[in-house]
């Protein structure tokens, strides 16, 4: 499944494009590209704080009252007064989080066993546009969306559209600023990077490169998730090949090409990367998200496929999916508890158990609270990632546009 992420761009504008997690159906498919989603001004806070009583309230209509505007756990009495009201609230309703996506299946069994709060899950394959609709046509419901996990567009689009309640968690400095609204409407949870898989039982010569895989070697043997025209994982795999190549993100002419000579040289394989494919032969060399590849490695091993992965040297594309609580959440506690969950060093360890990148990964490596074990299970990357402006990524969308169908 390809939940893929889009790729990151700086400051508050839409970092990558829609949410494909590829290019079939459900959570997968109608993640595709949306760089073109408004890129207006996020929704300011406002006067979130004047709802807020400065005593407790002793009900929970009041306590809900509070907490609906609370940007911060200590607008309404701090951590212990949070935990209080969402576990009176009793329930927290999530949207689209596959059990097996990013570990989200043991993040929502940590979550009710820690705090006796039941998480109702709906449309777990559903998509980031999806999510944005249920917040719209459910409002004043109380099986309407809680909290949304989204890809970066739809971050911008909610934000814009005024569907998100701004909340800072109690490690928000630990998010770096180009990766989180300023006021808190939307933040970067987990992601990873366009990484190589191959299936090392069948070749002679690894790949190190992307330029090795144009030997002769791997011919009929490279996939991508989908195609670049819709799925956001191809795309990011043709900007990925552009940075290998000498070009830029303001040029992705480099990386079409590059498919250009894969293709002619026999090599590049339309078919969609898949568990299902490469586990039959058909793709034996995958250009996908990292946290995608290494739970390919781990799940085909039982079945007898060498499934090896790799960040390929200069083209470090890293992209990461956004979360937001909704403006119109019926547990508004809950929501803000969740949140403060996630990016707890408990949370961000758990998307890490999944093969996810957490935003906060730098900061606890640098305070310790990072599980090694768990860490050393990532592909090694070199360098710094670099990200895309919005105007980069429309330019490079069109492009790939214009020139795919003749590859």
């Amino acid at each position: 499944m390809d939940r893929a992420m889009m790729g990151r761009v700086k400051g508050a504008a839409c970092r990558g494009g829609g949410s494909g997690r590829g290019e079939s159906s459900g959570r997968r498919g109608a993640r595709c590209l949306s760089f073109l989603a408004s890129t207006a001004a996020l929704v300011v806070a406002g006067a979130a704080l004047a709802a807020c009583s400065s005593q407790a309230s002793t009900s929970t209509a009041s306590s809900s009252s509070c907490w609906s505007k609370a940007t911060s756990a200590s607008a309404c009495g701090g951590m212990a007064s949070l935990v209080k009201a969402a576990k009176a609230e009793g329930s927290l309703n999530v949207i689209a989080l596959p059990p097996d996506w990013a570990n989200y299946g043991s993040i929502i069994s940590a979550f009710e066993k820690k705090y006796g709060i039941k998480v109702n899950s709906a449309n777990p394959n559903g998509s980031s546009g999806e999510e944005l609709a249920a917040i719209k046509a459910q409002q004043g419901s109380a099986q309407a969306p809680d909290v949304v996990d989204v890809g970066p567009s739809f971050a911008v689009q909610g934000a814009s559209e005024g569907l998100f309640a701004p909340y800072k968690v109690a490690t928000w400095s630990s998010i770096p600023a180009d990766q989180k609204a300023p006021n808190g409407a939307w933040f970067d949870d987990y992601g990873g990077y366009i990484a190589v898989g191959y299936d090392a039982s069948i070749f002679k010569q690894a790949p190190t490169s992307l330029s090795s895989l144009l030997s002769p070697e791997f011919k009929g043997s490279v996939c991508l998730d989908g195609n670049p025209e819709s799925s956001q994982a191809a795309f990011s795999a043709v900007y990925a090949a552009a940075l290998a190549n000498g070009g830029s993100f303001g040029n992705i002419e480099p990386g079409i090409q590059y498919f250009k000579k894969l293709a002619k040289a026999g090599n590049f394989v339309p078919t969609g990367a898949t568990p299902a494919t490469i586990g039959s032969g058909q793709c034996r060399v995958s250009l996908d998200w990292s946290y995608l590849q290494v739970k390919y490695e781990q799940g085909l091993a039982p079945k007898g496929v060498k499934w090896k992965v790799f960040v390929p040297p200069n083209a470090e594309y890293a992209s990461y999916y956004v979360q937001a609580i909704s403006k119109f959440a019926p547990d508004p506690a809950a929501a803000r508890l969740w949140e403060e969950f996630l990016y707890s060093p408990a949370g961000q360890n758990l998307w890490l158990a999944g093969y996810a990148s957490p935003v906060e990964l730098p900061a606890m490596t640098a305070n310790g609270t990072v599980d090694r074990s768990l860490l050393s299970a990532l592909p090694k990357v070199t360098g710094v990632p670099s990200f895309p402006t919005q105007a980069e990524l429309s330019k490079a969308q069109q492009a790939v546009v214009n020139q795919w169908p003749s590859i």
